[in-house]
């Protein structure tokens, strides 16, 4: 027989996902509604998602990286770096081996620099802050080194020879529907089907992967004794070890895990994204992975949502100042719909600031027909500040994330 307080929480779960749907389907309409108005079909488009998808891998891989690592309570700056030893190793295996040994070695190459942040910030107990930044240093400069002692000498610049590139591949029978469905830009109908098929078309085995880890995550660190016990070391590791945890031993495996992830992303820039290696190509998105990993509370799912978020922006500006331009009016309907939400609860201050963003985002969609390409190339980092600025007021991170410890301290 079930306990009242076990009912109680299935009530509230079915709640919370209930609302996550009505949500969903909200968004949707939205979406769709700015589309029609706009004329701007990119917007939904099955080439948009698509887009929005390969480009959200690197950072979410980057995200989940910081999720293990700060769950255990380090921080790591480092992950930018530990995406460019991944896109190196990556680039260095697949040109040797072939592609599956370029994954490999890139997930190694991207744990080696998370071992290394886990010696001097567990072991060591050196500033998390300043670890990460002297390993994104040393990863820039030692790829740098390495690729003019192997990829110069063999192209004359250090950029790389061809990659050998992973399968992807449609779901066949469902693609070529999902897309005559989608040309009729029916209002709804051909926006779900330009979404679904953008996740159906095209796919690459490093993104399903991705999906994977994202989903294995979860289970892992919120569903097993063992992501009990990680995550107890992030919010009090005195009273783990009390519990007779071995709290240096889930920091480590934590932070090294961190790193192959993060690893793994700069693997699928240089054989997803693109199929040559060239300095400079993770372009900040270990950074931008730990700003969806605030965005997201440290939860597998808002991080998620993060890197999408960032992924579709800098998707859509690919496509044009079109889209941006219609993009502007989505921002609008987007504040003026929370605005609405504040103004429920009663909450007077927050309903007047959302309120004056969404008519200064509806003013300038108005006001103006075409939007600067200089805008348009910083599109999807002044949407990721704007978001942080308006997410952050419900965070919570782990209790003693970045917080040095001993063993034994609480004794």
């Amino acid at each position: 027989m079930s306990s009242p307080t076990a009912v109680t929480n299935g009530k509230r779960v079915g709640m919370r996902r209930s609302t996550a749907y009505l949500l969903v389907a909200a968004a949707l309409i939205g979406v769709s509604a700015v589309r029609a108005i706009t004329g701007a079909t990119d917007l939904t488009s099955s080439g948009q998602v698509g887009g929005t998808l390969a480009l959200a891998v690197p950072i979410g891989m980057a995200g989940l990286g910081g999720l293990w690592s700060e769950r255990s309570g380090v921080v790591n700056i480092g992950l930018e770096g530990m995406m460019i030893l991944g896109t190196f190793f990556g680039a260095w295996g697949s040109w040797h081996w072939g592609a599956w040994a370029g994954v490999l070695c890139g997930v190694i190459g991207g744990a080696l620099g998370g071992l290394l942040h886990a010696i001097v910030t567990v072991t060591f107990t050196v500033d998390h802050v300043v670890s990460g930044v002297a390993i994104n240093l040393l990863a820039l400069g030692a790829t740098e080194y390495l690729a003019s002692q192997t990829f110069q000498k063999v192209v004359g610049s250090k950029q790389s020879p061809p990659l050998a590139s992973l399968s992807s591949w449609n779901i066949p029978g469902i693609s070529p529907w999902l897309t005559k469905l989608e040309a009729h830009h029916w209002f709804f109908v051909s926006d779900l089907a330009g979404i679904i098929g953008g996740f159906v078309t095209g796919l690459s085995v490093l993104t399903v992967l991705a999906i994977a880890l994202l989903v294995g995550t979860y289970f892992l660190l919120w569903r097993t004794p063992f992501g009990l016990r990680l995550r107890s070391c992030g919010e009090n590791p005195t009273a783990a070890e009390s519990l007779g945890v071995n709290v240096y031993k889930y920091k480590y495996i934590a932070v090294v895990v961190s790193g192959a992830l993060a690893g793994l992303g700069g693997v699928f820039m240089v054989m997803v994204s693109s199929n040559v290696y060239q300095d400079g190509q993770t372009g900040g998105r270990g950074f931008i992975g730990l700003a969806a990993l605030i965005f997201g509370n440290w939860r597998v799912g808002g991080m998620a949502l993060g890197a999408m978020l960032f992924g579709y922006t800098d998707s859509l500006q690919l496509r044009g100042s079109d889209a941006v331009h219609a993009l502007l009016l989505g921002v609008c309907v987007l504040l003026a719909a929370i605005a609405l939400k504040k103004l429920l609860a009663k909450e007077y201050r927050q309903t007047i600031i959302y309120a004056v963003f969404a008519g200064l985002f509806g003013g300038w969609w108005a006001s103006v027909h075409d939007v600067a390409p200089a805008l348009v190339n910083c599109s999807p980092y002044v949407i990721t500040l704007v978001v942080l600025a308006f997410a952050s007021q419900r965070l919570r991170m782990p209790k003693a994330d970045g917080m040095p410890y001993r063993k034994g301290q609480g004794k």
